[in-house]
């Protein structure tokens, strides 16, 4: 995490280091939860390990995979996170995961009481928004096969390890189209 923080050019030695003193480090098992929907979100983690998807369930109760989040970056439930609602969203541990988390109270302090902290998540925020402007676009203007191709060469050590079921929903297509897409980019 403190190399993390670091590549952004923002923040002091001091000031990664006083975060890393705020935070624990947990470790979540196969399929546990770091949020369930119905919860408020009151932290954030930095995952050293593992990764995670995100997921809802449709109007028919179906679970729709719409995010991985992978080692080395940051995974919260934010649009609760920032309005303290309750979360419509469920983060899952899609292997064991090693976490860092920061709890909201902190977040905020940090905000409030330094222009490089507030600096460092506006940015993030907008790291996030374009990373889900960039999926938005991805889904509506290019193939399933292109997506998936594009998923491969970003993630290729996590790509075995995700069952075919969550990948093919977030992917958007059929478990059997996912099939055939796989078999046609390995020949």
């Amino acid at each position: 995490m403190e190399k993390y923080l670091a590549s952004f050019n923002l923040l002091s030695a001091a000031e990664i280091n006083y975060l890393a003193g705020r935070g624990q480090t947990k470790t979540l098992k196969k399929g546990a939860y770091f949020i369930k929907e119905g919860s408020v979100c009151q932290e954030v983690a930095f995952v050293q390990s593992g990764f995670f998807r995100s997921f809802y369930h449709n109007s028919e109760g179906e679970e729709i995979t719409y995010c991985f989040t992978f080692a080395d970056s940051f995974v919260t439930a934010y649009s609760s996170f920032i309005s303290q609602t309750k979360t419509f969203e469920n983060i899952e541990a899609l292997t064991t995961t090693t976490i860092f988390t920061i709890p909201r109270a902190d977040i905020i302090q940090l905000e409030q009481t330094s222009i490089n902290w507030a600096r460092l998540f506006k940015m993030m925020a907008e790291q996030e928004y374009m990373k889900l402007e960039q999926r938005f676009i991805l889904f509506l203007k290019e193939s399933a096969e292109y997506r998936y191709k594009d998923l491969l060469h970003k993630y290729p050590e996590y790509l075995q390890l995700i069952p075919l079921g969550y990948l093919s929903s977030y992917l958007g297509i059929t478990q059997r189209h996912l099939s055939r897409i796989r078999k046609s980019v390995m020949n």
